[in-house]
């Protein structure tokens, strides 16, 4: 014979939840969503260090390039000077002026002028055969001369 099973049942008790007093917010809650005065001068701390370290670099790679656009015109200005004397017959010390005769042989910028130095220079051509130098020269680092 077969053995019938017993189940038993025992109800699942209710469990009573007991409810929170609901209680209203008061401003001590609401200020711990904002930054705290060090948390902020740490930030600004570490700005001022950033800067620190991206100004300098930024000045030199401005002069450096102020330098090598003004080497780059003087290379033009020696060209023009060389392809002005050979067309027109000048021998080596012939003199040259800078802004007339060499106006046709170097590419002009948007003032039909010969493009100035970017630092601020002025531009020399004293005779044929002698290399074009910039008034700043060796007064700057890195320096406006040619090789």
């Amino acid at each position: 014979m077969k053995q019938a099973k017993q189940y038993s049942y025992n109800p699942p008790v209710a469990r009573l939840r007991r409810r929170k007093k609901q209680q209203m917010k008061t401003n001590k809650n609401i200020r711990n969503a904002g930054f705290t005065l060090v948390e902020i001068m740490i930030v600004v701390a570490i700005i001022g260090l950033l800067a620190a370290i991206a100004i300098p670099n930024f000045v030199k790679a401005r002069a450096t390039s102020q330098a090598n656009a003004c080497i780059n015109n003087l290379r033009q200005i020696d060209a023009a000077a060389n392809q002005f004397a050979l067309e027109k017959g000048k021998t080596t010390g012939s003199a040259i002026t800078l802004t007339t005769d060499l106006t046709p042989y170097i590419k002009l910028n948007s003032a039909n002028l010969i493009p100035p130095c970017p630092a601020g220079g002025t531009y020399t051509e004293a005779a044929v055969g002698t290399a074009p130098t910039c008034s700043l020269g060796t007064t700057v680092d890195p320096q406006h001369v040619l090789p």
